[in-house]
């Protein structure tokens, strides 16, 4: 991160501190740092900022981290939360920073996490903890979760899920843009991870060898990740990742649980709460925006004024409520609802909704590109067939997307080509809503298929698309052949795919329309699917595929919207 960036971060969290509503209470600060040793002698670097007060005990907020380039960041936070009344500590990964040992990502979390809170409870400053955690720093309190029970009070964990499976893969498709870039930018050695690399990166192939022939490094995490495509794989049904994945059931102190409809981390975050033992979840907050990442708003062209993105003030407000005032909250759950600019209060996640909104994919009647078509409110008796060649050599590029970290620029509900707007891309438009569309939950679209190859890939886009015919971005996704069907598919069979879509709240309004784009590709968003069948990682080669989409008649093509 450059040092230009690293400012504007300080300044907007100064900002959020600010208008936190809780005072600063003292003027006085006791800074220092100690190497805590673990339980095999590793010493991680930690530094601690006390208040200078009368008291003797201090409510702690714990964060563990692997990210030394934030390191001032993380000393304002530290001055900030002091200057409240709370002891901040802030923890280096093992083997970054000046912490010992090698850096390894993600494993040995959970017990540098629990020796470290051990340590903490002998200090005599020590009072309730806490465990405050963003993006990697939230898996490592996720980590340790279900380990800490009577000794950490509460956390608050933001844009992290525990099913890591969901975050690497869709139905086969590698997400390249985020764990392509992560672990690029935080190999062993540093490396050359610039944007035009990291391309180059994911084009390379075979994607098993990327680490030693462009990184000249090993990478044995995303080997591991490159080459463990379904979740029935051992490597996510053991070890670390099952243990991970389960931690949400277990665990039983109240959390605070943050997401963003356009995180990348969104549909693990959303795996993790659904799984949330309730003894834990009865006492726990749920809340979704409309941002990316790093809690922007992503939201081309809409108001945003009551969005309130920044952890800080929920982040002061949950540790004040269970950590200097000791209460259990009552569970609550608060989603934005993109498009009308509201907050709404429900009872639970996901909605239990009635019956979806469906529309039929068919022809246009009269002239048209011959890549565009119109969803029917009812299913068209006629079959009918659109045709398209797929070159994995000129893959369509990701215009906007939820699984994205690096190119997190395109990340959210962003203004979108016109239909058809290349041969490869199929346009289906509604006619305009007579009513609002409130969507809330997961969109699915039911494809017939057939293609000349052994195994290739289908994608989908959903858009609105307002009176002036702009169209922007809601939600896309993904399917592959080879994980749709138990038996090798025959190249020339007609078969029947399936194509879901991260939960949503999203209201389009009356007079607009609904576009869905049908493709092949979205890259880097995730694999250019090379049209081979095998291990995605390991092929080499290349060919053209010739697509059918089959609507109408006895292949009745169709997109479900959850609507409330």
């Amino acid at each position: 991160m450059s040092e230009d960036y690293i400012n504007l971060m300080i300044k907007w969290y100064e900002d959020q501190y600010k208008n936190s509503g809780v005072p600063e209470i003292c003027g006085n600060i006791r800074k220092k740092s100690e190497m805590v040793p673990m339980r095999d002698g590793v010493r991680l670097h930690t530094l601690i900022f006390l208040p200078e007060t009368e008291k003797k005990t201090y409510p702690v907020i714990l964060m563990r981290t692997c990210y030394p380039a934030q390191d001032t960041v993380y000393r304002s936070h530290g001055e900030q939360l002091a200057r409240r009344g709370f002891a901040y500590v802030c923890q280096y990964s093992r083997g970054r920073e000046k912490s010992q040992g090698e850096w390894e990502p993600n494993v040995n979390e959970r017990n540098d996490g629990t020796d470290t809170v051990d340590w903490l409870k002998d200090q005599e400053w020590c009072g309730e903890i806490g465990y405050w955690g963003y993006s990697y720093s939230s898996l490592a309190g996720w980590a340790m979760a279900d380990a800490v029970e009577g000794k950490v009070n509460s956390m608050f964990l933001a844009h992290y899920g525990t099913d890591r499976f969901v975050s690497a893969y869709e139905k086969g498709e590698f997400r390249h843009d985020i764990l392509t870039s992560w672990s690029m930018e935080n190999t062993r050695e540093p490396i050359d991870a610039s944007y035009p690399k990291y391309i180059e990166s994911c084009r390379y192939r075979p994607q098993t060898e990327v680490d030693i022939k462009l990184w000249g490094q090993r990478s044995e995490s995303y080997h591991n990740y490159i080459t463990n495509t379904r979740i029935t794989d051992p490597y996510w049904q053991s070890g670390w990742w099952k243990e991970l994945r389960e931690i949400p059931g277990k665990m039983k102190i109240p959390i605070y649980m943050i997401s963003g409809w356009y995180d990348h981390h969104h549909g693990s975050s959303m795996k993790a709460w659904e799984n949330l033992n309730e003894e834990s979840k009865k006492h726990s907050w749920l809340e979704i925006g409309g941002w990316n990442h790093f809690m922007e708003p992503c939201l081309q062209d809409k108001k945003t004024d009551h969005m309130d993105p920044g952890e800080i003030g929920r982040m002061l407000k949950w540790f004040c409520t269970t950590l200097i005032d000791k209460k259990a909250p009552e569970q609550k759950i608060n989603i934005y609802r993109i498009g009308e600019d509201k907050w709404r209060q429900i009872p639970d996640w996901p909605v239990n909704g009635g019956k979806p909104e469906r529309f039929w994919l068919e022809k246009t009647v009269g002239a048209g590109k011959k890549n565009t078509g119109r969803l029917s409110p009812d299913c068209p008796m006629k079959g009918e067939a659109f045709c398209y060649v797929y070159d994995p050599d000129d893959p369509v590029e990701t215009v906007s997307g939820e699984g994205l970290l690096k190119t997190m620029w395109k990340t959210g509900s962003l203004l979108q080509p016109e239909p058809g707007y290349r041969d490869d891309v199929l346009s289906f438009l509604s006619d305009p809503l007579e009513k609002d569309m409130k969507i809330c939950g997961k969109i699915r679209i039911r494809l017939f298929v057939k293609s000349d190859c052994e195994d290739t890939a289908f994608t989908a886009k959903v858009m609105e698309v307002d009176p002036e015919g702009k169209a922007y971005h809601i939600r896309s996704s993904v399917t592959t052949l080879s994980h749709e069907l138990l038996e090798t598919y025959n190249p020339g069979d007609e078969v029947e795919v399936s194509i879901e879509m991260w939960d949503i709240a999203y209201t389009v309004p009356s007079g607009y329309c609904i576009r869905i784009d049908i493709s092949s590709s979205d890259f880097p968003q995730y694999n250019i699917h090379s049209n081979t069948k095998g291990l995605w990682s390991e092929q080499t080669e290349t060919k053209k595929a010739h697509q059918t989409i089959l609507a109408g008649g006895e292949h009745p093509s169709c997109v479900d919207i959850p609507v409330m």
